[in-house]
């Protein structure tokens, strides 16, 4: 039997173009398990081993070396100190402790069986040596062709290898049939039950980023740079692109002549519309690029909120907004920022409001006359934090302050931050425990929300994510799982 061993080794190798140690492991795992279904070795770690050069075999039962604590079973393992006490033998934990013990002959074990679990063994090797040749290519756009389609995905044979599209992947009412050829981004390869699968899409930024830089060589020469990208995957996109030779238009370059190198990428992605922006480093200049086509009015920069008021003409809200707010959408995903659209005539209305609320804001705190709030509000103003801090210098250099005003209304305002600071430190310290501890570390979210007199988890429930998001100024997905938390703990669910 074992010359037979080696001839079959060296045929399975062959045939399925693995090498012949990979083959032995197959048949050292079979015959390991022929030898665990005899009488009383069910229970047993067996080893197998096969001599690749005579083809003779032999089965060891094994024991794991582990330690007193993590002693469990004492069919397959052994205490470190006890072997070296039994035995004489010093062994490390996780070493094996093996003795030989009778093999099954190979003619008692049940073909089918064997050659079932050889066959998948070679298969698994051979799947995973396919894989490692595909990784090793480095490859994150591939091309290949539609094997079938699943309900969860359609399966693509890219070479000898089989990868997967799973369908949230797909871009949206995009249809494929056997035989179809298909191109994809490489997104990740997946671990599950121990094997290894290929995962592609055609929804995922990068794809978009390689389908231009095959149709623009320039990116590829490092001449223009893809900033950043924004999708709707199979109904509109947005790329800012940036030139590193002032001599090249980056817009004119990737869009090509009448169009044609945006047209090849549009074509691929079954007709996404794509904006092609030009990158700034300010991000004012940036966020109007963005929001091409439609002509920006005014902006005005929140760094705190890290929000931006976008004002438009009214003929250039609807164009600005987009279809169901997508040019927005992806205008604030290209250039992550906040955006907020405004006609002019809001606008007008919004900060006429802010500025009444301001200076009645500083004529309260500061006990001063209506006029000389104003003159802060025009100033720029927006706070006591403003007003307590300027260099009083700075503060001479406006008309209708003098020097005597000018100290009275530093001091005021900083007495006020000091009575506010306690009064605050009051309310946070009398606020409701359990808001408190949803709230944990931040401080300033639990002080707006009592400020905006959301004094409870019930009252935090019944807020919806745009309005903590107002309220508090964190982002969306924030917004969304305190909510969550609030709603989960209010037993909203129950």
């Amino acid at each position: 039997m074992s010359r037979e061993f080696l001839l079959l080794a060296e045929a399975l190798a062959g045939e399925k173009n693995v090498s012949e140690d990979i083959v032995f492991d197959a048949l050292e795992f079979a015959l390991a398990g022929a030898v665990r279904k005899q009488p009383g070795n069910e229970r047993f770690d067996v080893r197998v081993s096969i001599d690749r050069e005579t083809g003779e075999y032999k089965a060891f039962r094994r024991w794991e070396i582990v330690s007193a604590e993590n002693y469990v079973d004492s069919y397959k393992q052994k205490i470190d100190e006890a072997v070296e006490e039994d035995l004489g033998i010093k062994m490390a934990v996780g070493e094996f402790y093996e003795e030989e013990i009778e093999a099954a002959e190979f003619g008692r074990i049940s073909a089918q069986t064997a050659k079932q679990v050889i066959l998948q063994r070679i298969r698994d090797a051979e799947r995973e040596q396919i894989l490692n040749e595909f990784l090793q290519r480095q490859e994150s756009l591939v091309t290949g062709t539609v094997k079938r389609v699943e309900k969860n995905g359609v399966i693509v044979e890219i070479g000898k290898l089989d990868a997967i599209i799973p369908n949230e992947h797909l871009i949206p009412r995009e249809k494929f049939r056997t035989g179809d050829r298909i191109r994809a981004f490489c997104r990740e390869i997946r671990q599950h039950n121990n094997r290894s699968t290929v995962i592609l899409s055609r929804t995922a930024k990068e794809f978009l980023v390689k389908l231009f830089e095959m149709e623009v060589p320039e990116i590829e020469d490092g001449l223009l740079e893809i900033k950043a990208v924004a999708r709707d995957p199979g109904l509109r996109a947005k790329i800012a692109v940036k030139s590193g030779d002032p001599r090249i238009d980056p817009q004119g370059t990737c869009i090509g002549v009448k169009g044609s190198r945006v047209k090849a990428v549009t074509e691929e992605l079954a007709g996404e519309n794509i904006d092609v922006v030009l990158w700034s480093p300010e991000p004012a200049q940036f966020i109007i690029n963005a929001l091409s086509p439609a002509a920006v009015t005014r902006i005005l920069i929140d760094e705190d909120r890290h929000a931006v008021d976008v004002v438009v003409a009214e003929d250039q809200l609807a164009m600005a907004i987009g279809r169901g707010g997508q040019n927005v959408r992806l205008a604030a995903e290209l250039t992550g920022w906040n955006l907020n659209i405004l006609t002019v005539a809001e606008a007008e209305e919004r900060y006429n409001a802010e500025d009444r609320a301001l200076t009645k804001m500083f004529m309260d705190k500061l006990n001063i006359e209506e006029a000389t709030a104003l003159i802060l509000v025009q100033e720029g103003f927006d706070s006591l934090e403003g007003v307590a801090y300027v260099p009083l210098e700075e503060m001479l250099e406006i008309d209708g302050i003098d020097e005597p005003t000018a100290v009275i209304l530093r001091t005021r305002a900083r007495d006020a931050m000091l009575a506010q600071s306690v009064a605050d430190e009051e309310k946070l310290n009398n606020a409701d425990e359990n808001l408190k501890a949803l709230c944990g570390e931040d401080r300033q979210m639990l002080l707006d929300l009592l400020n905006a007199e959301i004094n409870n988890l019930d009252d935090l429930a019944e807020l919806s994510t745009d309005e903590l998001v107002e309220i508090t100024g964190v982002d969306n997905d924030t917004a969304a799982d305190v909510i969550m938390q609030a709603r989960t703990q209010s037993g909203w669910f129950e």
